[in-house]
C-alpha cells in the first residue's frame, strides 16, 4: 500500500506540473516577439540596450548566442562601446534583487538581424 500511495502522489504532482505549463486551450505559453532597434553595449559586468524610439534601457540576455559573439568580432579595444543593432526579442520583468533590477525590463534576444559600428542618424545619435 505504501508503494501505491507514493506512485499516486508522484503521478498527481506530475499532472499538476504538466498542466501548469499549458494554457486552458492546450497550447504552450508563448511570449510575443518584438522587433527593436537601438544601441547595445557589452562588457564584463553590463549588457545593456537602449531603444532608439522610446529611450527605454534594458538588461540583455542573449538566448540566440550570436549577439555577444558578433559584438566581440567587431574588435573594439575598450568594452562598452555602443553599436547599433536590430533584433527580435522577448521582454520580461527584471528581477529587482539582481544586477538587472535597475533596468526597465530584461530583453531576451531571440534573433540578431543587424549589428553595425555605424550608428545611423536620427533618434539613436547621442
Amino acid at each position: 500500500m505504501n508503494i501505491n500511495y507514493k506512485f499516486i502522489t508522484a503521478l498527481a504532482m506530475a499532472v499538476c506540473l504538466f498542466s501548469a505549463c499549458f494554457n486552458s486551450d492546450g497550447s504552450k505559453d508563448k511570449q510575443k516577439s518584438v522587433l527593436l532597434k537601438g544601441l547595445y553595449s557589452f562588457g564584463p559586468e553590463v549588457k545593456s540596450f537602449i531603444d532608439c524610439e522610446s529611450g527605454s534601457e534594458f538588461w540583455v540576455a542573449d538566448s540566440s548566442k550570436t549577439l555577444e559573439l558578433s559584438y566581440t568580432k567587431l574588435g573594439f579595444e575598450k568594452p562598452y562601446t555602443p553599436v547599433y543593432v536590430e533584433l527580435e526579442c522577448n521582454l520580461i520583468k527584471s528581477d529587482t534583487t539582481t544586477i538587472n533590477g535597475g533596468y526597465d525590463s530584461t530583453m531576451v534576444v531571440t534573433k540578431l538581424l543587424k549589428i553595425s559600428k555605424k550608428i545611423p542618424d536620427g533618434p539613436c545619435m547621442q
